[in-house]
């Protein structure tokens, strides 16, 4: 019922060198809670479903995620969303690279793509 997102990304040494790994700064359901360091990701399911067959169950979960990465630059937003790329397309499509935008209040830069992922249960 969720993609090995956490995993895949924290076995990805480039993403660890970014994001870190006590605590690796991916935060689950849109949601960051901590202390805000940067860089950092944010990721949540927007949609999915299984798999459905007439004569069985599903064998296999459908998720589009959305990831946005946050960082103080340019340079690093874009590093941090590349180091994502290569972790994550082994295992998924990515299928929208989205916003480039900088928030009007934090002056941190954001970089949002969206990604397919099929996990077999």
């Amino acid at each position: 019922m969720i993609a090995p997102v956490f995993s895949v990304c924290a076995a990805s040494p480039a993403v660890t060198a970014l994001l870190g790994t006590d605590p690796l700064r991916l935060y689950p359901f849109g949601l960051q809670d901590d202390a805000v360091v940067y860089p950092y990701v944010v990721w949540q399911n927007i949609s999915g479903s299984p798999e459905n067959y007439l004569a069985q169950r599903p064998d296999v979960d459908s998720f589009t995620l959305q990831f946005d990465a946050y960082a103080d630059t340019v340079d690093e937003v874009i590093a941090v969303a590349a180091a994502l790329r290569d972790a994550i397309e082994p295992h998924a499509h990515i299928t929208r690279w989205g916003d480039q935008t900088r928030d009007n209040d934090t002056r941190r830069y954001r970089y949002s793509f969206d990604v397919e992922w099929l996990v077999l249960r």
